[in-house]
């Protein structure tokens, strides 16, 4: 039997990050950063930490902080160093995440999540006692180890240029991180340009040193294996059904073709579900699930490997892309898919969202498969897209919700993280969301500062808006009752406990699933955490005011204070309107049906759909909205057009939502004003009252405009509404409602365009004539509705007349319709010299027998005009 101080020995040495290792330790030496560029199993996140704080080879003893992106990534490193010494986590390795803490005076290597060093750091920013903090998978781009590694360059350059900083990637494109930490890294001004950023290259800091090691890399087969028909592309959190039927179909023809282990990656926790039930049926293998909500018995039983001898299915989220090694897998199994955190600014809505996976993210997942042997990789996709896709994932402060990290930014001093050293910057419209919810919340002041409350609130591990529900929510109901609600709003409870918050509340409390256990673990810290950031409630949270309540009225008004924003008042049969005026349904079958008011938790919003799908909310009551959404509320004159009229009343609104309304008798008249005009530009300058003689005078300047422009107006529509303070403000000014409108002279007021001060206005007449004379003495209407103004006349009398007549200055001849004796369209001319000679015999020709009353002259130039018959003549 292999001796297990010897197997320790041999497995510390077979880590190929040992070779690099000299190499980091100058560099640290010298420069007091690194970047350290290694594949997944080479030892950087266990190794190079042993090796730092001197516990193998003989280096001096120091302090090292190693921090991990995920909390089973933080365990099962711990695990790993401390096996690698023969020991147990607590003793010389531990590992601190939310909820569990195993480490003690003795221990030298201590691995905790990105969140509980951003803790950490604001109680203690100069890391008292640490010597060195590895910063590790720093590629995957999450908002904490981003801001982790800004607030640690501002302590390098401030208060601690002895504290060594080791950023580890697993990927090669390390020249962002080496530029980012030589810049802000040199002791000076913490790298940053001049507008405060961390400068995009030829600053005045030399980049970090880059250490590189290669890892032991076997050849990895491509297999390309998409779908034989389409799937739907993903959105939101939706996956097609058919895309996964495949993936499992995939896995069973791995199995079939080759041999090992096989890791099949998937977006989240409901796709992995779905995959490991449609493959219930294999007999030989065992099916394992791996993701952030795994039970650690599970986590270790696939961190440990094979036993017995059964080949493994381990369908597992990017957790397993670079923080954990997942032994005996020599096949893996790519759906193509990745999850993404998004923030819907304009609804108040966040969540993650489904995408494809980067290629370095398909690079990571197929390297699994090539880390002990020849490993195959069968691509869900097909080949042809996989140049389309992007190169690398999107950084996370892009895309999400930033109120924790403006409230991170906040305490640590720098409230518009104008002065932090970040790879990217945050979006200004984001942050503007971010400080205006922590400004409601009472976490900053009006200049964005952290106040006593804020500072309170950060400490608590939560995001703000939890935080708050818990501070505030403590005070009305006892800390622990707050604590298990928020618990259950921290980490969504399992689908199959429904959507109504209280109920599920009752099921996690009689639970004896891994949620609930998870869930019980949690309340216990709030209510600890309560406790010592002196918020824990009346008689410390276990009495007061709790019993009071039942578990409906405190889970709504939990919910409540955590999304104001989010209580919905009812306006159907399952539809409601939520306070940020996004609608929200609730799913066939919902227990909340019927309820008034709720107070929305968990929804999200599908692509094309009109309203938001509600996940997990509660009950509550009109009174518990209004006090939760205080910051929200809202009373006023309401003066607007709607429904086809101008709608004047004082409105109490708890945002979009309408309480209670009255009409005003006497609205301000400016307002009406802006309403009416309001209303005309939605429906138009029909709503005035235009005569036929209104509409003539307004084609007739329309037609100057075209032909002659300059002083000519424009009388468009859109032109009209955009001058209509000039052309109508008297009759706005006394117009109170659609009705006055009606009333007003379209025409008359349109006379107030002309160019009255050019003197122009006074040709009008000459310039486009309301009525030419004819030789026969008529005077007949011009048209100016068509292109060209048009003189429409009977044929008898023009007799005569060898020349149309020219308008708008002698510019335009009319154009001249010729009408039979009933006064139907004989033919159409502008040049009546041409038609008499060319035109004039076959119109004679086809009609004197139809009209022979009237005359019919052989020679019409000189035949007289006139508008009577032959006998009347």
């Amino acid at each position: 039997m292999t001796d297990p101080a010897d197997a320790r020995a041999e497995a510390l040495d077979r880590l190929p990050v040992r070779e690099a290792v000299p190499e980091l330790l100058r560099a640290l030496d010298d420069h007091g950063v690194a970047v350290l560029c290694a594949p997944p199993g080479t030892g950087k996140t266990t190794l190079v930490p042993l090796v730092l704080a001197g516990l193998v080879g003989d280096g001096p003893a120091r302090r090292v902080l190693v921090a991990e992106p995920r909390r089973i990534a933080a365990r099962a490193a711990a695990r790993r160093m401390a096996w690698l010494l023969g020991e147990r986590p607590g003793g010389r390795i531990g590992f601190t995440v939310r909820g569990e803490r195993k480490a003690g005076p003795g221990t030298v290597v201590e691995v905790v999540t990105t969140g509980v060093l951003l803790q950490r750091l604001q109680r203690d920013q100069e890391l008292a006692g640490v010597d060195v903090v590895v910063l590790d998978e720093c590629h995957e781009r999450h908002l904490d180890a981003d801001t982790a590694a800004a607030f640690l360059l501002d302590v390098r350059a401030a208060l601690r240029p002895d504290l060594r900083l080791i950023a580890a990637s697993a990927t090669t494109d390390a020249e962002g991180w080496a530029r980012l930490l030589g810049d802000g890294g040199d002791g000076g001004d913490g790298g940053k340009g001049g507008d405060g950023r961390a400068d995009d290259g030829g600053g005045p800091g030399e980049p970090a040193p880059v250490v590189s090691a290669s890892g032991v890399s076997h050849p990895v087969e491509v297999v390309w294996a998409p779908p034989e028909r389409p799937v739907r592309p993903p959105h939101g959190m939706r996956v097609d059904p058919a895309l996964l039927d495949h993936v499992a179909a995939v896995v069973r023809r791995a199995l079939r073709e080759r041999e090992g282990d096989v890791l099949c990656f998937l977006p989240g926790v409901g796709e992995i579900a779905r995959v490991a039930g449609k493959l219930g049926g294999l007999a030989d293998a065992e099916v394992l699930q791996v993701h952030g909500r795994a039970p650690a018995a599970v986590q270790e039983a696939v961190l440990a490997g094979a036993n017995g001898g059964l080949r493994r299915v381990v369908l597992a989220t990017s957790v397993a892309e670079s923080s954990l090694t997942v032994p005996g897998v020599r096949i893996v199994v790519d759906c193509g898919l990745a999850r993404e955190p998004r923030m819907d600014h304009a609804r108040g809505l966040s969540a993650l969202t489904t995408v494809r996976a980067s290629r370095a993210a398909a690079r990571q997942r197929a390297g699994r498969a090539g880390r002990e042997a020849p490993g195959v990789v069968y691509r869900c996709w097909p080949e042809a897209e996989d140049a389309r896709l992007a190169r690398f994932p999107s950084p996370e402060i892009a895309g999400a919700d930033l109120t924790a990290f403006a409230l991170q930014a906040a305490c640590w001093g720098d409230p518009d993280a104008s002065g932090l050293a970040l790879l990217d910057p945050p979006p200004a419209g984001a942050m503007a969301a971010a400080r205006g919810t922590l400004t409601a919340i009472g976490a900053v002041d009006a200049a964005g500062r952290a106040t006593e409350r804020g500072t309170r609130m950060a400490r608590l591990g939560l995001h703000p808006r939890l935080a708050r529900a818990l501070i505030d929510g403590a005070k009305e109901v006892g800390a622990r009752r707050a604590a298990e609600v928020v618990a259950l709003l921290s980490e969504e409870p399992p689908r199959e406990y429904g959507d109504d918050l209280a109920a599920a509340w009752r099921t996690a409390r009689h639970g004896g699933d891994p949620y609930a256990a998870r869930w019980r673990q949690e309340a216990r810290r709030l209510e600890q955490a309560l406790t010592a950031v002196g918020a824990s409630g009346p008689d410390g949270g276990r009495g007061g005011a709790g019993p009071a309540r039942g578990d409906d009225a405190v889970a709504g008004l939990m919910a409540a204070l955590a999304f104001p924003e989010r209580v919905a008042r009812r306006r159907g049969e399952r539809a409601y309107l939520m306070a940020a005026g996004t609608g929200a349904e609730l799913g066939d079958g919902s227990r909340l049906g019927g309820a008034p008011w709720l107070a929305v938790a968990v929804a999200d919003r599908p692509v094309a759909a009109a309203s938001a799908r509600v996940r997990l909310a509660a009950v509550t009551d009109e009174d518990t909205a209004r006090a939760a959404a205080a910051a929200l509320a809202s009373e006023g004159e309401e003066v607007r057009w709607a429904d086809g009229d101008v709608l004047a009343r004082r409105v109490a609104r708890l945002g979009a939502i309408e309480l209670v309304s009255r009409p005003l008798a006497d609205p301000d008249p400016e307002l009406v004003r802006r309403a009416l005009l309001d209303g005309l530009r939605r429906e138009g300058t029909g709503l005035l009252r235009w005569s036929a003689q209104a509409t003539a005078v307004r084609q007739r300047m329309a037609f100057l405009h075209r032909e002659l422009g300059g002083a000519w107006p424009d009388v468009s529509d859109e032109a009209l509404l955009h001058r209509a303070d000039d052309w109508l403000g008297t009759e706005l000014a006394r117009a109170r409602g659609r009705a006055d409108l009606g009333r007003v002279d379209a025409g008359q007021a349109l006379a107030r365009l002309m160019p009255w001060a050019t003197g122009e206005a006074a040709r009008f007449e000459e310039l486009a004539p309301e009525r030419i004379e004819v030789p026969s003495g008529s005077r007949v209407r011009v048209d100016y509705g068509a292109d060209r103004p048009v003189l429409a006349v009977k044929l008898q009398e023009l007799f005569g007349w060898q020349e149309a007549p020219r308008i708008a200055g002698g510019r335009v001849p009319l154009l001249v319709h010729l009408l039979s004796p009933a006064g139907r369209p004989a033919a159409v001319t502008a040049d009546l010299a041409s038609f008499w000679r060319d035109g004039y015999r076959s119109v004679r020709a086809e009609l004197r027998g139809r009209y022979p009353k009237h005359p019919w002259p052989e020679d019409p130039t000189t035949a007289q005009p006139t508008r009577r018959t032959n006998t009347r003549r």
